[in-house]
């Protein structure tokens, strides 16, 4: 999937962007599709409720997003692909279909992570969909780093330490084009085998003046095509000053038998070379075990998932 070339440079810089890696007819659409059946039921209960007054005749998936949002109705936490840092209760919102596990598990997207980490592969649950709406529309308080402008940050410092030393790789996948305008991601390539201090601000980001932000690197990146960043790459996202929404998902893979950095979210064997009985191939499997972890970690004490907090010197 990879040249030497592409290889080389990712191992010198940190990052990737390689286009056209997942199909639109068979791997975008569908998720497009079974994200827009899940704003349609949304927006349905919020228009019967009331919160919303637009009646949804007619709307489009952007249009219903945007007036869900203006309302203060809450369309990410059941949208994302993961569970949240904050409390998590029997009832906590979530999304797990078919397209998302047929796009986490294409196999050109696998042949390329196993061009970097090698063929035993376990898709990690630090996972998230992204699904930005224009900055100016955003309300003042807003402080979800997955719907506006992300800060600065690595993504090893954002796990649990225990998956200091996994191999590890993050695919970040672009379902819109991602653009200089709409908030595509930046990196510092400078800096990629330390790992720097993190203070909990609006969201775990890098202290300040540890990162010379002056040398960021604007990666945009179309449709279907990927960026991929090393756990110690710092990066962020620019902000999106477009009047449309900028759409990816960020997942991360790593080899098989390593720690993940979320021991109490599951994961699974994306492909193995060793033993391919191991895939899992049914995502219905995959909902339950997120279904089955959420019941457990309900009852149990709240788990923090970042591990920095304000007394770090650096954060004073």
């Amino acid at each position: 999937m990879l040249s030497t070339a592409q290889i080389e440079f990712y191992r010198a810089n940190g990052y990737l962007v390689v286009e056209d890696v997942l199909d639109q007819t068979n791997i975008l659409d569908p998720v497009r599709r079974e994200y827009s059946d899940l704003m349609d039921r949304l927006y349905a209960e919020w228009f019967a409720e009331g919160r919303v007054t637009q009646s949804p005749d007619g709307m489009d998936f952007v249009q219903k997003l945007t007036q869900s949002y203006a309302a203060k109705c809450d369309w990410f936490q059941p949208m994302d692909i993961s569970l949240p840092a904050d409390r998590i209760t029997e009832t906590t919102p979530m999304h797990f279909g078919k397209a998302v596990f047929d796009m986490l598990t294409a196999p050109r997207l696998l042949d390329l992570v196993q061009d970097l980490i090698g063929a035993e592969i376990t898709s990690t649950p630090i996972q998230h969909v992204r699904i930005k709406p224009p900055s100016t529309m955003l309300f003042s308080d807003e402080n979800r780093p997955h719907l506006d402008q992300t800060a600065w940050h690595q993504d090893r410092a954002v796990a649990h330490a225990e998956a200091d030393q996994t191999d590890m790789v993050t695919i970040w996948i672009a379902v819109t084009d991602a653009t200089v305008e709409n908030g595509c991601l930046q990196v510092v390539s400078t800096v990629h085998d330390t790992m720097l201090p993190h203070c909990p601000m609006k969201q775990t980001a890098i202290a300040e003046g540890y990162l010379d932000m002056d040398r960021a690197i604007p990666l945009p990146v179309k449709s279907g095509g990927i960026v991929v960043l090393d756990p110690m790459l710092p990066h962020s996202s620019l902000a999106n000053v477009t009047d449309g929404i900028r759409w990816s998902f960020d997942v991360r893979y790593n080899q098989t038998g390593q720690p993940t950095g979320r021991a109490h979210f599951p994961e699974f064997v994306a492909r193995s070379g060793a033993n391919p009985e191991r895939e899992l191939q049914d995502w219905k499997v995959w909902k339950t075990m997120w279904e089955t972890a959420r019941s457990r970690i309900s009852e149990q004490p709240h788990i923090e998932l970042h591990r920095w907090d304000s007394s770090a010197p650096a954060c004073a």
